[in-house]
């Protein structure tokens, strides 16, 4: 997989729907898959990535505890697949998790990407 880079500044039409960049689309494939990150912001996955990820974070635990780590991790997550304009719907718990409005930016962090508000990306840099 090509690495994913760059920072696109976008927007979230009022039905949750955002276009993503096509430099980044090549790099994902379709389906993609999209979770919450630690900093308040999304993370784009592609699907080798999402299933390599799935079994780093699940690979050491066990019983109740990997039982647990198993449903925040999923209970998150959401399967995207474009529609025919090239857009994907990020359903309200991702987007209320990210502070997600209208104003966003898609940055490349290599092996994933990430989706920030943009006045909060605009906080950090």
């Amino acid at each position: 997989m090509a690495g994913l880079f760059g920072e696109y500044r976008h927007t979230i039409d009022a039905k949750g729907r955002l276009s993503m960049p096509s430099r980044l689309l090549k790099a994902l494939g379709d389906p993609f898959y999209v979770s919450v990150s630690d900093d308040r912001c999304l993370n784009v996955y592609a699907l080798a990535q999402w299933e390599k990820l799935e079994e780093e974070k699940f690979g050491g635990l066990s019983g109740a505890e990997e039982r647990k780590s198993r449903r925040d991790f999923y209970s998150m997550a959401q399967e995207c697949v474009l529609d025919s304009q090239g857009r994907v719907l990020l359903n309200q718990k991702l987007r209320s998790y990210a502070a997600l409005d209208k104003n966003v930016i898609i940055a490349g962090a290599g092996k994933y990407a990430e989706i920030w508000d943009a006045a909060a990306w605009d906080e950090t840099e």
